[in-house]
């Protein structure tokens, strides 16, 4: 039996010897493997054959110990070592290593939990933290406005070029100095256009025909008939000619015959026929003896235009010419004549606006002394307008026109009027009808010279005027057949952001700000201080028509009246939720001060406020205080709310602004800024970082950062009864406690390094060593079942 034991005895020998090879082997296998563990191996001794129990000393015996033999070795543990590896740097933001004890925390194939050392990760197709063997790493990760759950492990994801972030501003900070010595405003900018008038008006359209009238032929032939009507005496005649209408052409110059006694008639022959056959009467004056310079009406008679002479015999007493009719020889002088012609309601006084201007028509006092108008327009009978005004320049002021005559209609007319009658007269008004609030925007015209052009049509406008000096946004106005000036006006007003009245302000309540219609012209008031005058320039309407091209209309704006009040201008940028820019413009002016300090007016406006009509883009208003040492006392109304209108951000946008670090200083000029502001605009996640304690931070492209996860960790009361199950995993084991979970560097967690990894802490000498010692406690246990092999041979060789 002894021998038979010696063999088993060795083998057990022969077989730790194995098992310390195999670990020894693994170990130094795995001396490349981040994060992996080394083992050893404890032997313990196998079951003892006992020989004898030994004895107890006696009185007469010192006592013997036990005889036992024993049966060979086993192991009795293999126990990885868990003393942290060597930290080597990684180029990796997702390479980590674990300095102290614990486990990072990932999800196996089914779905549990398993823990590893090694921290070599990476980002699969979702996103997802994974090992380099696919295991999903856990931790808390975040909800949609980047808040971390600490409600249970999920796998975290790092969504880089996907996630985005803005935040809406709550808070504004200005700094600035308002100068309290400079001039406190009270006479507001006043701003106008030209003149506009009511295009929708009847007026007339075509020009009339002109020309000069020459006098008739002179050219009589006289003969007498025997009588006493006409006594002795020189008489001189002239001849005229009428038209349908009435009006009297010129006279022809005299033609006179005398006489030694009286005569019964006075016959006259050789009378020349108009050309004209618009001239359907003739007349004949003739003079008195005894007052030369009268001409009264012999007779008058029917035309025949272009027909043969006429003759007349004149038997009118001196008596009987005293009373008659007396030839009106007005002409005009020797210059060249423009005409315009208007219609007039003779009731109410109203007036189109006139046709274009016509002529020039040369008049000469001594052959061509009148002038004719013919095929007048006439008004078209709606009942509007029932009489036609004539307006005519004059010898010494060529563009001033005054009121000829006033005419019925289908009425022809030959102007005698001479300068000096006509000078004082009404004179013409190029403009026509004046606009009003509720005419059709479509209706305006304007005049540029001769030219009436209607500036608006239906279809889209846009504006953009100046404020302080400063270019205002655009907006656009829809104009359609019934949008009104008042409409116009209003989204003029909102578009320049006008305060129509503001709480607690002691500029003058009189003024009217804003716009309005004076003298057939828009006008606009500006609000109080030089930052907040308005102005228009040529370009700051233009108008697109349905399917047409956007051209730019002409309505000029003059300065009529300029403000004072110094002031200053913050303009920055704010952020709605969706991190949307939204420009805003705040202007301050000195509105009162007395011995206790001074007070500004500010006005806060944003093009953005909505971006709609009927929406002005004043935002806010209030009154800064400042003491008498020029410190910050108060700010009244400092919260603002911007309108996002249509858009899907929340609205409106509210925040405050903070007058604090504004001063009320004497210097030489007055200074407002935007000190800082706490939103940010929309931006995607371009990188990240991960902090000791496992926090996963994302930097975004606009230059914030959110929480994107927060890894957790693991730790067991006994590591070593940790079941490693490949892959660099370790499973929760019988002996290996509970998983403690808890944040890297907290909870007895170790701290995270971010770019490292944790090396093998296999040391390859010292399990060298333990391979030479395995193999030589093999070979030994061989050389004894070889010692056994040579007995048995002897006990066997008794036989021969």
């Amino acid at each position: 039996m002894g021998l038979q034991s010696a063999l088993a005895t060795a083998l057990t020998g022969m077989t730790a010897a194995e098992t310390t090879i195999d670990v020894a082997g693994n170990n130094v296998a795995n001396a490349n493997t981040v994060g992996f563990k080394e083992s050893s191996v404890n032997f313990a001794t196998q079951f003892l054959q006992t020989q004898s129990i030994g004895s107890a000393p006696t009185t007469s015996r010192g006592g013997t110990n036990p005889r036992q033999i024993g049966l060979g070795s086993k192991v009795a543990e293999i126990t990885p070592d868990f003393t942290s590896g060597t930290i080597e740097i990684s180029s990796n933001p997702l390479d980590l290593a674990i300095q102290g004890d614990g486990f990072f925390i990932v999800q196996g194939s089914q779905g549990e939990q398993l823990y590893t050392r090694n921290g070599q990760f990476k980002t699969n197709g979702n996103n997802e933290i994974v090992t380099l063997t696919g295991h999903r790493v856990l931790g808390y990760s975040v909800d949609a406005n980047f808040t971390i759950q600490p409600t249970g492990l999920s796998p975290i994801q790092i969504p880089l070029g996907a996630a985005a972030v803005a935040q809406a501003t709550e808070n504004v900070t200005l700094k600035g100095a308002l100068n309290p010595n400079s001039t406190v405003g009270t006479i507001p900018e006043v701003i106008q256009s030209g003149i506009l008038s009511d295009g929708s008006r009847e007026h007339p359209t075509g020009v009339p025909e002109a020309l000069s009238l020459a006098r008739p032929s002179d050219a009589l032939v006289f003969g007498t008939t025997a009588g006493a009507n006409i006594p002795a005496g020189t008489y001189q005649y002239r001849i005229a000619y009428v038209d349908s209408s009435g009006n009297e052409g010129p006279a022809s110059n005299l033609a006179d015959i005398g006489l030694i006694g009286g005569v019964g008639s006075i016959d006259l022959s050789g009378i020349a026929q108009p050309s004209n056959p618009d001239f359907t009467q003739i007349r004949i004056y003739r003079n008195n003896p005894a007052t030369n310079n009268e001409y009264r009406l012999v007779t008058q008679f029917a035309s025949n235009p272009g027909g043969p002479a006429a003759t007349y015999s004149d038997n009118m007493t001196p008596v009987a010419n005293a009373s008659a009719a007396l030839l009106q020889d007005d002409v005009l002088g020797n210059n060249s004549y423009s005409y315009y012609v208007t219609f007039v309601n003779s009731s109410t006084g109203a007036e189109s606006r006139p046709t274009a201007r016509f002529g020039p028509v040369t008049a000469d006092s001594i052959t061509q002394p009148r002038i004719r108008l013919d095929d007048i327009p006439q008004p078209s009978g709606s009942g509007e307008y029932d009489k036609i005004k004539i307006y005519r320049n004059v010898a010494n002021n060529p563009t001033q026109f005054y009121e000829v005559a006033e005419i019925n209609q289908n009425e022809s007319f030959i102007d005698s009027v001479p300068d000096a009658d006509i000078v004082g007269n009404p004179t013409i008004n190029l403009d026509g009808p004046s606009i009003n609030f509720g005419m059709k925007l479509v209706d305006v015209v304007s005049r540029n010279g001769a030219d009436y052009n209607n500036l608006f049509g239906i279809g889209e406008l846009t504006f953009s005027g100046d404020k302080g000096g400063r270019q205002l946004a655009e907006r656009t106005l829809n104009i359609t057949a019934n949008t009104t000036v008042q409409d116009l006006l209003t989204f003029m007003d909102e578009s320049m952001g006008v305060l129509k009245s503001a709480p607690e302000t002691t500029f003058p309540d009189t003024v009217a700000y804003g716009g309005t219609i004076v003298d057939s012209r828009l006008q606009f008031t500006s609000n109080m201080g030089i930052e907040n005058a308005l102005s228009i320039d040529l370009s700051a309407f233009k108008f697109k028509p349905a399917n047409g091209v956007a051209e730019v209309v002409q309505m000029p704006f003059s300065t009529i009246q300029e403000a004072n009040g110094e002031g200053a201008t913050a303009d920055f940028v704010v952020y709605d939720s969706l991190g949307t820019p939204i420009n805003v413009r705040v202007t301050t002016v000195l509105e009162s001060i007395d011995a206790t300090g001074a007070r500004f007016r500010w006005i806060a406006s944003s093009p953005q406020n909505a971006e709609e009509s009927g929406v002005s883009i004043e935002v806010g208003t209030g009154v800064i205080t400042t003491d008498g040492d020029g410190k910050f006392v108060s700010a009244t109304d400092d919260r603002i709310a911007i309108g996002r209108g249509q858009s899907p951000a929340n609205s409106p946008l509210e925040f405050k602004l903070d007058f604090n670090q504004v001063t009320g200083l004497a210097e030489n000029t007055n200074t407002l800024a935007a000190a800082s502001q706490d939103g940010f605009p929309s931006g995607t996640l371009t990188s990240f970082i991960i902090t000791e304690s496992g926090r996963i931070q994302g930097v975004f492209s606009n230059g914030s950062s959110r929480d994107l996860g927060q890894l957790r960790m693991a730790r067991f009361a006994n590591n070593g009864g940790l079941q490693q199950v490949g892959d660099n995993m370790f499973a929760a084991g019988v002996n290996s406690g509970l998983p403690i979970e808890g944040n890297p560097g907290g909870g007895g967690m170790g701290a995270v390094s971010t770019g490292a990894v944790e090396l093998s802490n296999t040391d390859i000498g010292q399990n060298l060593i333990e391979l030479i010692l395995a193999s030589t406690q093999y070979r030994g246990g061989a050389r004894v079942i070889t010692a056994v092999q040579e007995l048995l041979d002897e006990l066997l060789a008794l036989r021969r």
